[in-house]
């Protein structure tokens, strides 16, 4: 049987591009090689979903440093408004928290994935599961239908590839829309993990795993102390390194330097000026001058920090507090004002949240997603070489250039 539309992959992408197509009275079919939709949507925002961000379109570009520009056109077709406007309006709350980004009231992502499959079969689309597509057939530069693995080839008028990146590849983001971008002849920039742990060799970091440290600061600096970035808020130690929200978006900014020879400064004390932490510790060491120093921090860090603190202070952990002189004072205040670490590297790119690289926007019209170099194909979400910080920032991408390709196959 002919379909009027074949969508090659049931994420945010493919989910709205599905939706907006079938709404259009145009005969839809959703192939998902899962056997659920939507599979890494379910885990995003550690399975809360961060939907989209409250900002203007500046502030979308802004933050997408992979091709920002290139989405002008989707996002004044479909805005972060007409995004959060398109979920309330199929009966699902939002709210807006911190860095305006945009959750469910529910706090669960399995929320937004019901909303897009109901959107979209409730609008005409039929989804089929465990439909894994092998090739896009074309003749005479025209999409001609698809050929599955295991059932033969569908004929069809349009195709909208969006099966995703390369990261989380164990929710079915393997990279199959690259290879068949390919095979047409579309270029595919380089793959990289963006938004990604990054791995540090010193030791001491090992030794608080597990730490979540707030409301600190970080600054990135390269090999001639140039600053690259600096961020505020919530990170994480790991056996390899460090990761949490802060460190997911810095690891972004040095892409470039491909995470190495890269210099990490942690301000464990943002809120105070070196002289306001000076006084701080002067205070805490004649509360506790009768004890030795590493007894005497209890009150300004993590109990795990400070067997770390104390050996990279340099100061003897047993010498009475009384005893360490101004200099020694001084340089814990330096020292707790700016941990350092060096990255030397980053995670593996199955364990980005995002695949940076992809199907070159050269190739792409980006007033409808449609093919430069094939009639009839489209491309929708993380396929694509765009990709933005966290935020909410990637999921606008895919739910805009979602229903663009919808409204143009």
């Amino acid at each position: 049987m002919r379909r009027r539309v074949i969508v090659v992959g049931a994420g945010a992408a493919g989910l709205m591009a599905a939706g907006k197509a079938a709404e259009r009275g145009l005969d839809v079919l959703a192939l998902e090689k899962n056997d659920k939709p939507g599979r890494k949507l379910r885990i995003s925002g550690k399975g809360r979903c961060n939907i989209t961000n409250d900002t203007d379109i500046d502030g979308l570009i802004q933050n997408i440093p992979g091709n920002g520009s290139f989405l002008y056109s989707s996002f004044y077709t479909f805005s972060n408004e007409d995004i959060m406007q398109f979920f309330t309006d199929e009966g699902l709350e939002l709210k807006v928290e911190r860095g305006g980004r945009v959750f469910p009231v529910s706090d669960d992502a399995k929320d937004v994935v019901s909303v897009l499959v109901r959107h979209a079969m409730e609008s005409g689309a039929e989804i089929r599961y465990r439909s894994p597509v092998s090739s896009i057939e074309v003749s005479n530069g025209a999409v001609k239908g698809v050929t599955l693995k295991n059932a033969g080839t569908i004929e069809c008028d349009s195709v909208i590839l969006a099966t995703g990146g390369v990261s989380y590849p164990g929710t079915g983001s393997t990279g199959d829309g690259y290879r068949m971008a390919q095979q047409l002849g579309h270029t595919v920039t380089p793959l990289k993990p963006s938004l990604v742990p990054l791995v540090s060799s010193e030791k001491w970091v090992r030794d608080l795993q597990g730490l979540t440290l707030k409301n600190i600061s970080i600054t990135l600096y390269d090999r001639q102390r140039k600053k690259i970035y600096n961020d505020f808020g919530e990170m994480l130690f790991t056996h390899f390194g460090v990761s949490g929200p802060v460190i997911l978006s810095a690891s972004r900014h040095i892409m470039q330097y491909d995470y190495r020879n890269v210099f990490l400064s942690i301000d464990l004390k943002p809120a105070l000026s070196p002289e306001m932490l000076d006084s701080r510790i002067q205070r805490d060491f004649e509360k506790y001058s009768r004890k030795q120093f590493r007894n005497s921090l209890d009150d300004l860090l993590p109990k795990k920090m400070i067997p770390v603190i104390v050996e990279l202070s340099q100061i003897p952990a047993d010498k009475p507090v009384n005893q360490i002189t101004k200099a020694e004072r001084r340089s814990l205040v330096s020292l707790l004002k700016g941990l350092t670490l060096e990255v030397c590297g980053s995670r593996p790119i199955s364990e980005a949240i995002v695949t940076a690289g992809g199907v070159s926007t050269d190739e792409i019209d980006p007033a409808t997603m449609e093919s430069k170099l094939i009639k009839g194909l489209f491309f929708a979400g993380e396929v694509i070489d765009v990709d933005g910080y966290t935020g909410g920032f990637n999921l606008t991408i895919a739910f805009s250039t979602g229903c663009v390709a919808g409204l143009n196959c």
